[in-house]
């Protein structure tokens, strides 16, 4: 039996922090006693590599090694210090300042390959310190959602529908997708997280603006469940009219047709040229979530294949990301470079009429929303 734990909503607060701070520090003595056992306490470090290295690398420099510009860390390191994770006792050790905190993080997310044993040494710290400081951060990082993660207002959404407008979709405001976010076999019910491809996944939820800005996600579901049913368990299903009001949001089949989520016409053979003009420009305005996907992923690549074990370390760290994320979209920080072949994880739209879920689908979508896409498709073909 499936039993779902943690979801992760854009606004959800980490009140939970303390109730899991047990376990954590169990995860840490083990990883000190697997460390003392290999020897690996004792490897030589890379002393002085945040002191004499980072500050010798250019803005450029900066922003490809850690993803976000020097301003960010600054900001994102005083208000760390300030908060509940910082240590504000050494208890005998040296203090970690709250910069190398940030920059370790940083590190860690940024590099797909890299083991906690590469950022220990680059960092001058033991597994169980880097450990405690990713997981730290990543809560710290995760409780800014509510702040950073937010739905447009009234204002911007007439200005989201202008520019979706001259993109030749008038009215949408966003667009939704899912995708599968690879996992090492988590601790929490391993089997429910097995997908049709047979590797684990967790399902992540996004909605994107014109500007590629995060507006809404939602963590946590397996990835052997199906899109549609991610979206009807989601906050945003039950919220949907009154965040969108007049307006509506694009998505793919896999979604129902609503009101104020479009998604496009079956493709047949007697699909008619009105119906073909809007799936067309749907599909164009959908390249905004898709990119925004990829480029969340190719920024900090650990997403590819996140390697912790709980579910709610991994929700926390993947809704980090998404905060980072939107800061540098606030921040006009440049994009990372784009691999020739990045080995982005499919989301698999391509098997739904094999999920039983799907057989559903069609039975759920709103006689309304079928209406008005059909109201909006003949509007966008005058």
């Amino acid at each position: 039996m499936i039993r779902w734990r943690y979801f992760f909503n854009s606004s959800q607060s980490s009140d939970d922090s303390s109730s899991s701070s047990e376990s954590d520090d169990n995860l840490i003595d083990v990883i000190s006693a697997i460390a003392v056992a290999e020897g690996l306490q004792d490897r030589p470090k890379n002393e002085g590599f945040v002191e004499n290295i980072v500050p010798t690398y250019s803005d450029q420099q900066f922003v490809e090694h850690f993803r976000v510009s020097r301003r960010i860390v600054h900001q994102l390191s005083v208000d760390f210090q300030e908060s509940e994770y910082y240590a504000k006792t050494d208890k005998g050790f040296k203090r970690i300042t709250s910069e190398k905190c940030i920059l370790a993080f940083l590190w860690f997310a940024s590099n797909q390959t890299v083991s906690y044993r590469d950022v220990s040494d680059r960092f001058n710290l033991s597994l169980s310190t880097l450990y405690c400081v990713v997981q730290k951060v990543s809560r710290f990082l995760s409780d800014l959602a509510e702040n950073v993660i937010v739905w447009p207002t009234r204002e911007e959404c007439q200005r989201l529908s202008e520019e979706f407008g001259r993109m030749g979709f008038p009215g949408a405001i966003a667009c939704i997708d899912g995708t599968h976010i690879k996992l090492d076999t988590p601790s929490d019910d391993p089997d429910s997280y097995l997908n049709r491809k047979k590797y684990h996944s967790i399902q992540m939820q996004v909605v994107c603006d014109s500007n590629r800005k995060i507006r809404d996600v939602f963590i946590g579901f397996p990835g052997s469940v199906h899109d549609a049913r991610v979206f009807r368990n989601s906050p945003l299903s039950h919220s949907i009219q009154e965040k969108c009001g007049d307006w509506f949001i694009l998505g793919d089949s896999a979604y129902p047709c609503l009101r104020n989520l479009l998604t496009p016409y079956k493709e047949t053979e007697n699909l008619r040229n009105v119906h073909k003009n809007f799936n067309k420009k749907l599909s164009h305005c959908r390249v905004l979530i898709e990119h925004t996907i990829e480029l969340l992923k190719q920024r900090f690549r650990q997403l590819y294949h996140v390697k912790f074990r709980k579910i709610e370390s991994i929700c926390h760290f993947i809704r980090a990301c998404c905060v980072l994320d939107n800061i540098c979209v606030d921040e006009n920080v440049i994009e990372p470079a784009v691999d020739p072949e990045p080995t982005v994880e499919p989301n698999f739209e391509d098997a739904g009429a094999q999920d039983p879920v799907y057989i559903d689908i069609e039975n759920e979508r709103n006689e309304v929303g079928l209406n008005y896409r059909n109201y909006v498709a003949a509007m966008l073909n005058v």
